[in-house]
């Protein structure tokens, strides 16, 4: 019987209305949530949890709770609908939705809560297969609209740690870094947020297994994030995200200090 390791999102409307949708669905089959766990191979506490909007309900508990209760089609039809946020890859969308106080190491390309439009646009464009124009734009909204957090009240702490080469990389041209540089300037400048470069020639380096995230949810637990090819997942162990966060406050000590890394993104724009 499966059971999900991720901590649970904050409930939302569609949440909220998938999970009462099932809930009539179950009582409809005169069953219990105890009863109904074993046909759609999920643990009662989880088929609760999604009753009360406090889980995405994943695609074979959909399939398997339409079939069990004979739903009409009518539970398909509401996950549809259920945490959409255009823009955002499937596997991101339950990380963005827990994001509140978040740390990351980057090595690939500039954090997507730091990316103006303009660069952003530039790396989706290099990625094959070239996007729609809609696409790009869909994509576009939903980075910018994540932004908002940088700024949100209650105030989030973020603390970055991207590598010199990335910014060295030039992506979209001098117009588009030099953008770039003066708005990680000005984010840094947030009191809020902490940025911090990892030197191009620097012997050691924690990181080296690739970039990850990780985040405190507003229940006080630390959870990660790992991305590669087509590919995201949510990490919710405890040893694992022990690791990371060992991992993560080497890298700390490796890079240099947001003072410092201030002063390197103002001489790499004044290169320009």
């Amino acid at each position: 019987m499966a059971n999900s390791s991720c901590s649970e999102p904050e409930p939302s409307d569609s949440l909220k209305a998938f999970g009462a949708v099932l809930k009539v669905f179950r009582e409809r089959a005169s069953l219990t949530q105890e009863q109904l766990a074993p046909l759609v191979m999920y643990s009662p506490h989880f088929v609760g949890s999604i009753e009360q909007g406090r889980r995405l309900p994943p695609g074979d508990f959909v399939e398997r709770a339409e079939e069990a209760l004979d739903a009409f089609g009518v539970l398909r039809a509401a996950a549809r609908h259920v945490a959409r946020q255009p823009g955002l890859a499937a596997w991101f969308r339950l990380w963005a939705q827990l994001e509140a106080t978040a740390v990351g190491y980057e090595c690939r390309v500039v954090p997507g809560l730091l990316q103006t439009e303009a660069y952003a646009r530039a790396v989706m464009l290099n990625v094959p297969p070239p996007p729609t124009e809609d696409e790009v734009a869909e994509r576009i909204a939903a980075r910018l609209e994540r932004q908002k957090l940088l700024t949100r009240k209650p105030p989030i702490a973020f603390s970055f740690i991207i590598e010199e080469s990335v910014l060295l990389r030039d992506t979209g041209g001098e117009d588009v870094t030099r953008e770039l540089l003066d708005h990680l300037i000005r984010c840094g400048e947030l009191w809020n947020v902490e940025i911090q470069v990892m030197p191009l020639r620097q012997p050691h380096h924690a990181g080296a297994d690739g970039p990850m995230q990780l985040l405190e949810s507003q229940d006080h637990q630390w959870l990660g994030y790992s991305e590669g090819q087509q590919t995201g997942q949510l990490i919710s162990d405890r040893k694992d995200v022990s690791l990371m966060q060992m991992r993560y406050a080497k890298m700390r000590s490796q890079a240099l200090s947001p003072a410092d890394s201030a002063d390197l993104l103002k001489r790499m724009r004044g290169a320009l």
